[in-house]
């Protein structure tokens, strides 16, 4: 039975390199604005991405974003502490330099209301669009839902970086 496996496992590695080959993959950065919706506050936090593709169409990113802009509600100061998240991102290409995605994953809050610090955590899921404007260089745009019990709404715009 052993040999058997490795058996597959050699002939399923041998039909699916060749194309892993001549696939666009690579490793990509972001760094952005997003504007960060839970009613009834709006924060905002600076965001990075780090991403690595392994196909034209599947890849995988990590993501962490800072608070930057507060929030206040019945005089009380809302602010976001931190985001962090890990999401499988789906690829369309619909040009050469522009990309259509979508990406669902975990990802895990903190803020901190009138002194009172509280974490949420969840499932996350979006979609967006990244065109390119040099072989490397682009612009993201894209809408995250995360799921926290209450839904946190998130528009972010940001540079890409592809290494």
């Amino acid at each position: 039975m052993k040999n058997l496996m490795i058996a597959a496992s050699v002939a399923a590695i041998s039909l699916v390199a060749p194309a892993l080959a001549h696939a666009e993959t690579g490793v990509y950065a972001s760094i952005g604005y997003a504007n960060i919706d839970i009613d009834p506050v709006s924060l905002g936090a600076v965001q990075g991405r780090l991403g690595v593709t392994f196909t034209p169409h599947v890849g995988v990113e990590g993501e962490i974003g800072f608070g930057v802009a507060d929030d206040e509600i019945l005089g009380t100061t809302v602010e976001l502490s931190s985001t962090y998240g890990l999401f499988l991102v789906g690829r369309v290409p619909v040009s050469e330099n522009v990309n259509l995605f979508v990406r669902g994953g975990f990802a895990a809050g903190e803020v901190d209301v009138g002194g009172t610090s509280a974490s949420e955590e969840g499932a996350a899921y979006g979609a967006g669009v990244e065109a390119f404007f040099t072989a490397n260089d682009g612009v993201r745009l894209d809408y995250t839902s995360y799921d926290f019990g209450t839904d946190a709404n998130v528009w972010s715009v940001s540079y890409v970086r592809k290494f």
